[in-house]
């Protein structure tokens, strides 16, 4: 990995961060430090579904810590938007990806609701406390969100991300098209790719003490870590497919087929894609495979057929 790139500012460098923990000498500190983006967790400008989400920031702190950032010398700005909120209605929604526009980002995350297990959220649906977004008014506020971004100049380049032209969020790109990446820290996660076509994973250690032990003897190539593996073709393949395919550029399936050298399973899935192109899901430009824009609201589902036949 060679760092030289970020050190010249000609590389990306981004950091997450939440607006109630903004502040000038922060932003100071990490744009001295080679930050050249942020990307902030706003989630909704509204109170009500911000207590939904228990997020309690005031929404009024997102614009004064993109100021700050901005005064800092953090030009790249990026906000994370939810929608499909219990309670919210498609005007509420418009309205937060109004206020996020009218900020002048260059980079627009927004989301739908998912329910996670085992989380308080989950817990409080299950109990009845409150009913889930209807999925009719979910694909009204996507199809809204599409819209408004185009309007605003951002393009969609990933079913839930929007940017300006040359504002995309690398790293998001390097995983979603499964190129390496280091992990630096506890708990961060690492893959790298192999000379012969395969890849390497592993977490670090979660504990700051187990990750400082002192590094392993010459030739051994990975910090103190956890849950290494080497995914076989067939899962590589299947996590390609999976991360790719969100992507607006798609993938080129039968590039992506080759290393298995499975001509049966290659023809499966090519016809799995000729249907999902006769239902309107998918679009072929030139060599690759992308969503089509009725497949944008389902593309979760498309991923799972494929994956059905690779199982």
């Amino acid at each position: 990995f060679d760092l030289a790139d970020i050190r010249a500012g000609r590389g990306e460098f981004t950091v997450e961060c939440n607006p109630e923990t903004a502040s000038a000498e922060l932003f100071a500190l990490l744009r001295a430090g080679g930050v050249d983006r942020l990307s902030m967790g706003a989630q909704s400008f509204d109170p009500r579904h911000l207590k939904t989400l228990e997020r309690w920031h005031d929404p009024a702190s997102v614009p004064r810590a993109l100021d700050l950032a901005r005064a800092a010398g953090v030009a790249r700005l990026s906000l994370d938007l939810i929608f499909a909120i219990p309670g919210q209605t498609l005007a509420d929604w418009a309205a937060d990806l109004d206020r996020a526009l009218d900020l002048g980002i260059t980079h627009l995350s927004a989301y739908g609701l998912t329910y996670e297990p085992n989380t308080a959220m989950t817990a409080r649906l299950r109990r009845g406390q409150f009913e889930p977004c209807d999925e009719d008014l979910e694909a009204d506020m996507y199809e809204h969100l599409v819209a408004r971004c185009a309007n605003a100049g951002l393009d969609r380049y990933e079913v839930s991300n929007f940017a300006t032209t040359g504002q995309e969020c690398a790293h998001n790109l390097a995983y979603w098209r499964q190129h390496a990446w280091l992990a630096v820290g506890p708990s961060a996660s690492a893959h790298l790719l192999d000379p012969a076509g395969g890849s390497w994973r592993w977490k670090n250690q979660p504990r700051l003490d187990d990750y400082l032990r002192p590094p392993p003897p010459p030739g051994l190539p990975l910090p103190p870590a956890i849950d290494i593996e080497s995914p076989d073709p067939r899962r590589l393949l299947a996590e390609q497919i999976m991360t790719g395919l969100r992507l607006c550029e798609g993938i080129d399936l039968s590039a992506l087929c080759e290393p298995l050298a499975d001509a049966d399973l290659a023809l499966q899935l090519d016809a799995l894609a000729r249907t999902q192109i006769d239902r309107g899901l998918l679009v072929e430009r030139g060599q690759c495979l992308c969503l089509a824009d009725a497949g944008f609201l389902v593309a979760d589902a498309i991923t799972r057929e494929f994956l059905a036949v690779l199982s």
